[in-house]
């Protein structure tokens, strides 16, 4: 089966899911209804179709999210399948219950039909959906197999080619370094005949070159030594940064304690207080009523250590919750 069939047979399961899906919440509708208002007062029977559409449209959900899962090959867990269950056994028993009130058998089996067919059908399809959902991601797995191999065997073509052509050039250079060798061996021949002061004039020459030769390695030499000693002058300075740096942020790691330690002073300071005689002035009731909300207290104790009214510190509490939620955001 190709990927065509396998979305035709997708596309068909589909239709026919959601036709049977829509037929029982019709059918569920009409037969739903009547028991509804039958059960309902009569100011409020214009509601009795609402349950049975509440119930359906859970129906809905569980099938569309179930098929868009099985599609991804998914699982949603354990509640999408109480929730299928859940609501089949809702529409089968809602569906049945006028019925089964009047002791008619046959009327139960009748209106079991469709909720019946709706539970077998949302759980045949998605083990439809999740075998098709395989087979798809089995066919592109060949394919891709199938891609790969074309490129392998291209690759190979490729570096025979390429192997065939180092072996022309190396071929190439190999016979022609034999032209040069004897062409290098008929000039020593010729250069033996040459007369004493021209030998003396070439070993003059190549002294010169090994001179030239020399002092080129050397100052090459120095300035490796030079370029060594620039990296090492390098890392050092970095080595250097790095430790102020650390010595830095252990300094300010120390500030930070002392200052936190400093301002669990104060607040214990003014929460070991006690109740004033009298209203404390509104600046540091401010103060109690923060340390109060840092540390947990009541609303009413804040109120008692400050002097001031319950609503008065309850307010200031709100404020203080209102700026720990605006904080995040202002952050991002």
């Amino acid at each position: 089966m190709n990927r065509v069939q396998i979305r035709s047979s997708e596309r068909a399961l589909s239709v026919g899911t959601w036709l049977i899906v829509g037929g029982a919440m019709l059918y569920s509708v009409l037969t739903v209804t009547p028991l509804m208002a039958a059960h309902t007062p009569e100011p409020w029977r214009w509601t009795a179709p609402i349950l049975p559409l509440v119930v359906d449209a859970a129906v809905v959900i569980v099938v569309r999210l179930d098929s868009v899962l099985a599609r991804l090959g998914g699982h949603g867990g354990a509640w999408p399948v109480a929730l299928r269950w859940m609501t089949g056994t809702m529409t089968l028993a809602l569906n049945v219950g006028v019925s089964a009130l009047a002791g008619d058998l046959v009327g139960v089996a009748v209106h079991s039909v469709a909720p019946l067919l709706l539970i077998v059908t949302a759980e045949a399809g998605l083990a439809y959906r999740r075998a098709l959902t395989a087979a798809v991601l089995a066919v592109e797995a060949r394919r891709q197999a199938e891609q790969d191999a074309r490129d392998q065997k291209a690759a190979e073509r490729e570096e025979n080619r390429l192997r065939a052509a180092r072996e022309q050039r190396e071929h190439e250079a190999q016979v022609a370094r034999e032209q040069r060798e004897h062409q290098a061996a008929l000039a020593r021949e010729e250069a033996d005949r040459q007369d004493r002061i021209r030998r003396e004039a070439a070993e003059q020459a190549a002294a010169a070159e090994q001179a030239e030769r020399d002092a080129r390695e050397r100052r090459e030499h120095e300035r490796e030594q030079a370029a060594a000693e620039l990296e090492r002058l390098k890392r050092q300075a970095a080595q250097k940064r790095e430790l102020e740096a650390q010595q830095q942020a252990e300094r300010e790691r120390r500030e930070q304690i002392r200052e936190q330690e400093r301002i669990e002073r104060e607040r214990a300071a003014l929460l070991s207080a006690g109740p004033p005689d009298e209203k404390l002035e509104e600046d540091r009731a401010r103060a109690v009523v923060q340390a109060a909300f840092t540390a947990g207290l009541a609303v009413r104790v804040a109120a008692e250590l400050s002097g001031w009214s319950v609503g008065w510190a309850s307010a200031r509490y709100q404020e203080h919750r209102d700026a720990l939620g605006s904080a995040p955001a202002l952050g991002r």
